[in-house]
C-alpha cells in the first residue's frame, strides 16, 4: 500500500486506514475474534492507521485495539479522540471540551489501549462552551509530556480550525466525506485544511455502506444498528439514494472494479487518508484493493455528474446529533 504524509507535521501512514468503531459499536454484533483477523490482514495489507475512540463501546473498542497490539505497539499508528465525554462507568455525559476532562481521558484512553502514548489524538467533537484555544492548548500539553504525538479535530468550522491551528499545528481534520456528503467542499474546510497543511481524514468514504452497494432493503439492519435512525436510510430518502448507488454501481460496472472501490479511489484521488470501517476481511480487501484504481478525467467528471454536491437525500444524522457538528 501506498504510504501517505498526514498533514505536515511528520506523520505518515497507509494510504488507507482502518475505522474499527463498528468492531464494537453501532452495526449489531460483534465478533472479537474475526475483528483481530481483520485488523492482523489489515496490516499485512499495508494499513497501519487504526481509527478509535472512547466512545465506541464505551471503551470497548480501545480495549480490543490493545489486545491486537500487544507486543507490537510500533506496526500501528493509533487514533483515539476526547472531548464526548463519559463516566468511568460508561455513562455518557454530553460534550466537555474542558482541559481537566482532555487529560483524565487522554490517560484513561492509555489504560485502556495499554500504550504509553496516543499517536493522533483528536477532538471528537467541539464543545461550544469551552473555547477551542483552551481544549487544544490541554492537547498540546499531552504533546509536550509525549504522552500524545500528533493532534487533530473532528467535524470543526473552518474558522474552529484556524483557531486551534494557531494555538498548536493540527496534523489532521477528520470529517465525513465521500460521494455521499461532499460538503467540505463547499463550506470552506477543504480550502482551508489545503491552505494550512493539514492531512484530511475521511469517516464513513463508503456512505455507512449504502455506496457498497449492497444495502437493498434497511429492515435488514440488525435492530441495534444505528442506521436505522440515519435520515439517509428511511422511507423516501432510502429510495432516491438506492437510485444515486444504482449509477455508481453503473459507472464501476464500466470500470471493471466494485462500487466500493470506484467510491474509494474518488476519496483517495487528492491526498486524503480514508478510513473506511470494515469487522471483517473479506470487506477489507475488497477496500484495500481500490489503492490500484486509477480515474481518468472523464471517469472523474461522469462520477461528479451522477453524485454532485448536495445530490443525497436526507440528513447526515437524526437531529440531535446534528446539533454536534461544524463546531
Amino acid at each position: 500500500m501506498e504510504i501517505r504524509q498526514l498533514g505536515t507535521q511528520g506523520l505518515e501512514v497507509g494510504a488507507q486506514g482502518l475505522g474499527c468503531m463498528g468492531m464494537s459499536a453501532h452495526y449489531g454484533a460483534t465478533d472479537d475474534t474475526e475483528s483481530l483477523a481483520t485488523i492482523d490482514r489489515a496490516l499485512e495489507l499495508g494499513v497501519t492507521l487504526f481509527d478509535t475512540a472512547e466512545g465506541y463501546g464505551p471503551f470497548r473498542n480501545e480495549q480490543l485495539l490493545g489486545k491486537a497490539f500487544a507486543g507490537r505497539r510500533d506496526a500501528a499508528v493509533i487514533a483515539t479522540k476526547t472531548g464526548v465525554a463519559f463516566g468511568d462507568d460508561g455513562t455518557l455525559l454530553g460534550l466537555d471540551g474542558s482541559p481537566g476532562y482532555v487529560r483524565r481521558s487522554a490517560e484513561r484512553s492509555l489504560r485502556h489501549l495499554g500504550t504509553d502514548h496516543i499517536d493522533l489524538y483528536y477532538l471528537h467533537r467541539v464543545d461550544p462552551t469551552v473555547p477551542v484555544e483552551e481544549t487544544v492548548g490541554a492537547m498540546a500539553e499531552l504533546v509536550t509530556a509525549g504522552k500524545v504525538r500528533h493532534i487533530g479535530l473532528c467535524e470543526a468550522a473552518a474558522t474552529t480550525i484556524r483557531r486551534a491551528h494557531a494555538v498548536h499545528p493540527l496534523t489532521a481534520v477528520q470529517t465525513e466525506y465521500s460521494l455521499f456528503e461532499r460538503g467540505i467542499e463547499h463550506d470552506g474546510v477543504l480550502e482551508t485544511l489545503t491552505e494550512l497543511g493539514i492531512g484530511l481524514v475521511p469517516y464513513a468514504p463508503l456512505g455507512r455502506g449504502f455506496l457498497s452497494g449492497a444495502i437493498s432493503d434497511p429492515a435488514d439492519f440488525a435492530p441495534d444498528d444505528f442506521r436505522r435512525t440515519d435520515p439517509r436510510f428511511q422511507g423516501d430518502n432510502f429510495t432516491r439514494n438506492l437510485a444515486l448507488v444504482e449509477e455508481v454501481r453503473r459507472l464501476a460496472a464500466d470500470k471493471g472494479v466494485t462500487p466500493s472501490q470506484l467510491a474509494l479511489a474518488w476519496v483517495l484521488r487528492d491526498g486524503a487518508v480514508p478510513i473506511p470501517g470494515t469487522k471483517r476481511r473479506t470487506y477489507l480487501e475488497e477496500n484495500a484493493a481500490a489503492g490500484a484504481v486509477t480515474l481518468t478525467a472523464g471517469e472523474l467528471a461522469a462520477i461528479d455528474a451522477v453524485a454532485p454536491h448536495g445530490a443525497v437525500s436526507g440528513d447526515r444524522y437524526a437531529p440531535e446529533l446534528m446539533t454536534t457538528l461544524g463546531g
